[in-house]
């Protein structure tokens, strides 16, 4: 009775990864992720200010998009005087940074990635390939879109922007946070069900095999 009662609900319920093989579903996350409510006014601009001064990066580069990531990290423009920093992992990470095209089998790795990340986190679109697709705009394998698949906060456009971009870019993006108005995540909460459905469009197979993860 109590198992008949439990297949009722789930029939009433739109399950994120409905309409997937059963054999993907445990590929696919359908974690729903939680909203972060800010704290009251004071206590939240100055946890705000804290957090723009301190922003650890994850790059994802596909090719020329990573290119002129590299010089920030050098004594010319010495990134980590604006309170930025290089992290390995998603999970040390508090900006995503995507740069150049985005693919269908590279796009399946942005969105576990970014899903990895601890909250609040933040993304940065970089380079006109990753905002619409570039000079492979009307490729059949290139994602035009990368925001109807995970929430961007910040774009940084050129072909490939110069260093001096990105520095603008991240300015921008610190800018944004002390004034509370970086809400991607929970874009991304809130319309979990929709993000979800656009990934399910394009991605058809959710495996990652060890070798290439």
């Amino acid at each position: 009775m109590e198992k008949k009662y439990i297949n009722e609900i789930e029939k009433e319920m739109k399950l994120a990864n409905e309409g997937l093989p059963q054999h993907e579903r445990n590929l696919f996350s359908d974690a729903r992720p939680s909203r972060i409510e800010p704290l009251n006014k004071h206590l939240e601009n100055f946890v705000n200010w804290a957090r723009s001064r301190s922003l650890w990066i994850l790059a994802f580069g596909t090719g020329c998009g990573s290119t002129e990531l590299r010089p920030l990290m050098t004594s010319r423009f010495d990134i980590s005087r604006f309170g930025l920093s290089g992290r390995p992992t998603p999970r040390q990470a508090s900006v995503f940074v995507i740069g150049g095209y985005a693919s269908m089998k590279t796009i399946k790795r942005i969105i576990r990635s970014y899903e990895q990340m601890q909250g609040p986190k933040y993304v940065v679109a970089l380079g006109s390939c990753t905002i619409n697709g570039g000079m492979y705009y009307d490729s059949y394998n290139t994602i035009n879109r990368i925001d109807h698949y995970i929430p961007v906060d910040i774009y940084i456009a050129g072909c490939m922007p110069r260093p001096e971009a990105l520095i603008a870019g991240f300015e921008g993006l610190k800018a944004k946070i002390r004034k509370g108005e970086c809400d991607g995540m929970n874009k991304y909460a809130d319309n979990f069900d929709w993000y979800k459905e656009n990934q399910k469009k394009i991605i058809k197979d959710w495996n990652m095999p060890d070798y290439n993860w």
